[in-house]
């Protein structure tokens, strides 16, 4: 077991299968020592928890949740091609949508979920840029979509 799968056991959590693609497109791609992730769902055993716009039929509490899941399923795409989550030498960038309420502007306390995820699993080394982008619907009527960016040593 890796450092980062170990400490992400020590927070009662566990690597997902690679959610497979909803259409013409790869979970994660690698381009010199950088892999990006496509957006990931916060897709539970093949299924959405939840669906909805944030600040209707989701709570923005709700969606902190989910998205934290989008940051799961995003770390277990990065594995998928990298191998092993220790090569990670920092995340560089994430991006979220949140499918929004039209008077909905919390969308950067939710993307949180993923941020402080990424934190507590890869310490320093997940702290990175972010965008956190409301939207007005995202495939599956799914309430956040994530992808990253991290750089491998």
């Amino acid at each position: 077991m890796s450092a980062v799968e170990a400490k992400l056991a020590e927070l009662g959590l566990t690597l997902p299968d690679v959610v497979p693609p909803l259409a013409a497109y790869q979970p994660a791609v690698q381009s010199g020592p950088y892999v990006y992730t496509a957006g990931q769902l916060p897709m539970v055993d093949g299924k959405l928890p939840v669906t909805g716009k944030v600040g209707a039929e989701v709570t923005p509490e709700e969606a902190k949740e989910l998205a934290r899941t989008c940051a799961l399923n995003a770390l277990a795409a990065v594995k998928s091609v990298a191998g092993d989550l220790d090569r990670i030498a920092r995340v560089v960038k994430v991006v979220g949508f949140v499918a929004s309420a039209s008077d909905f502007t919390g969308q950067p306390a939710v993307l949180n979920g993923a941020s402080e995820l990424l934190g507590q699993v890869l310490g320093d080394k997940g702290v990175h840029a972010r965008s956190a982008v409301g939207v007005a619907v995202l495939p599956l009527d799914a309430p956040v979509e994530v992808e990253i960016q991290v750089e491998l040593a």
